[in-house]
């Protein structure tokens, strides 16, 4: 891994340092862009906001919960509201919604534990290849110009990932899965308020392509959007060199699809877990373009 952050990552992290308005008033700068707003850079900047609240002493972020409210928008500053909802001996909690033009656009609920000792104990990291030699992931075949470009987008990313799986269907009987080895393009300053933001942005990377991947070989979904996003932190976030992130979707009902997902370091350690519920609408025959995300 290169020493310095590249281009993608260095924007990240000045995107990441938000400007404070008051004790618990920030305001975060979405950057350009084309599209809907990344949901993981919201998610992100919403867990710098809640960190900047927390003594440095509570300051271990172990979860987080959160709502996607309506698409946010590049180039629109985004204001985030901290709400100190409770500071325990052991746990502290914080509520953060982040407003764009006067709207709700995200709601985040988060939670601080200082350590302590207990027990310790985990399933085994999946089986997978080294990521040294995988082809970069691509979580769906650029068919028209419209995925081109979004393929175009992922790859202009603070975060390389490379696909452990074949781009062949998926086995009508099996879960839609989804198994990715990602880094930073460079290295993190050591500072544990952007490794906890960093893999909060990163989980939500293609989360929603895994629950997608079924019907993308039968039928061509419409549009698809999370519509809310869990994250647990295991041990003090890192974001140290290669993370195995592996996720699926064991079932989808009503538009709705849910997808878990797990976090290893490379020496097999579970770092996070994850879950999200996403909103996957199918094309109406003769339909043309997209149905609204709300």
């Amino acid at each position: 891994m290169p020493d310095a952050p590249d281009r993608q990552l260095s924007a990240l992290i000045r995107q990441l340092d938000l400007e404070r308005l008051d004790q618990d008033l920030f305001l975060g700068d979405p950057g350009k862009g084309e599209g809907r707003l990344f949901g993981g850079l919201v998610a992100a900047q919403s867990v710098v906001a809640a960190y900047r609240t927390v003594p440095a002493e509570d300051a271990a972020l172990h979860s987080l919960h959160a709502y996607f409210l309506r698409p946010g928008r590049h180039a629109v500053p985004i204001r985030y509201v901290v709400y100190r909802i409770r500071d325990g001996r052991t746990f502290t909690t914080r509520d953060v919604v982040a407003y764009q033009s006067g709207e709700a656009i995200f709601n985040l609920s988060s939670s601080f534990a200082r350590p302590e000792p207990g027990a310790s104990r985990q399933e085994p990291m999946p089986a997978v290849p080294d990521p040294d030699g995988l082809p970069e992931w691509q979580f769906m075949r650029a068919r028209n110009e419209q995925e081109r470009r979004m393929m175009d987008r992922w790859h202009d990313s603070p975060i390389e990932m490379r696909s452990c799986d074949a781009a062949d269907a998926p086995p009508a009987e099996a879960s839609p899965r989804r198994r990715v080895w990602m880094r930073t393009r460079g290295a993190l300053p050591d500072d544990p308020v952007l490794h906890a933001a960093v893999l909060a942005y990163a989980s939500d990377r293609g989360l929603m392509q895994t629950a997608r991947r079924a019907q993308e070989w039968t039928a061509r979904p419409a549009m698809s959007a999370s519509i809310d996003h869990a994250l647990w932190f295991h041990r003090p976030p890192r974001f140290d060199g290669w993370v195995l992130y592996t996720s699926e979707s064991p079932v989808a009902h009503a538009a709705r699809a849910l997808i878990f997902g797990q976090m290893h370091s490379a020496d097999g350690t579970r770092i996070a877990s994850v879950a999200q519920e996403g909103l996957v609408r199918m094309a109406r025959e003769g339909a043309g373009g997209g149905a609204a995300a709300r």
